[in-house]
């Protein structure tokens, strides 16, 4: 029998399997046993390369970017971690229905501060605004975490997480999940590049004014006919 992991090394491998989307700590740790071999120890990961996460278990990352390989192996090396402290959590303002009129809900994928850096499947949180024409408000954190280990399970609770907004922004998100999201009638937007959530949703505010676009009216609940007057206007402009 294996000797158990260190707490140490399993939050390594933790932080590493979070910038792998959809990828278990149990799958990872797959990998490493063939890399390395297991138990892994400090020693041992310090050896850990991305080649190696690329190549290992016949490819089975192959279909991760570089990027993201290079972050997970230095949280595997023990170069990277991160503060469950969570000092820079942002502050939830009392939000009660009705607040705030004609506004949307929208969710951010995030790891730090007010920051959309996170992917779907693996972020430490969803940034929970509501959002008008006037008013931006930050109304939830919310973590969309499972003790299940299935990787379906987690996907779920992470959708069921966001299932009260209209928008949900993310770095990436896999087709499944996108389903997933989809299905809740939560419109996902991708950002792979990510960015601040106040010019994020300063942005999205400015949409909101005047005449939404066709899919924001859709998304805000506009009826059909308000939606095809939107429309004649584009084409018209």
């Amino acid at each position: 029998m294996n000797a158990p992991v260190s707490n140490d090394i399993a939050l390594r491998i933790g932080l590493a399997a979070r910038e792998l989307p959809e990828t278990t700590p149990a799958v990872l740790l797959n990998v490493l046993e063939d890399i390395i071999g297991l138990p892994p120890t400090p020693a041992k990961l310090k050896k850990v390369s991305v080649k190696h996460l690329k190549t290992a278990c016949d490819g089975k990352l192959a279909e991760f970017s570089m990027a993201e390989l290079k972050e997970a192996a230095a949280y595997l090396r023990g170069e990277k971690n991160i503060d469950f402290d969570d000092g820079d959590l942002p502050k939830p303002v009392a939000y009660v229905e009705g607040d705030m009129p004609e506004s949307i809900r929208v969710a951010l994928s995030s790891n730090s501060g007010e920051s959309l850096d996170g992917h779907f499947g693996s972020c430490t949180r969803f940034l929970i605004y509501q959002v008008s024409a006037s008013e931006i408000r930050l109304i939830d954190v919310r973590t969309g975490t499972t003790d299940s280990d299935d990787t379906e399970d987690k996907m779920a609770a992470r959708a069921d997480a966001v299932k009260d907004c209209q928008l949900l922004y993310v770095v990436s998100i896999g087709g499944p999940a996108a389903a997933k999201v989809v299905r809740r009638n939560v419109h996902p937007i991708k950002r792979p590049t990510g960015g601040e959530a106040s010019q994020l949703l300063a942005d999205l505010q400015e949409s909101l004014k005047g005449s939404p676009a066709p899919w924001l009216a859709k998304v805000m609940g506009q009826n059909a006919e308000d939606r095809v007057r939107f429309e004649l206007e584009e084409a018209d402009a």
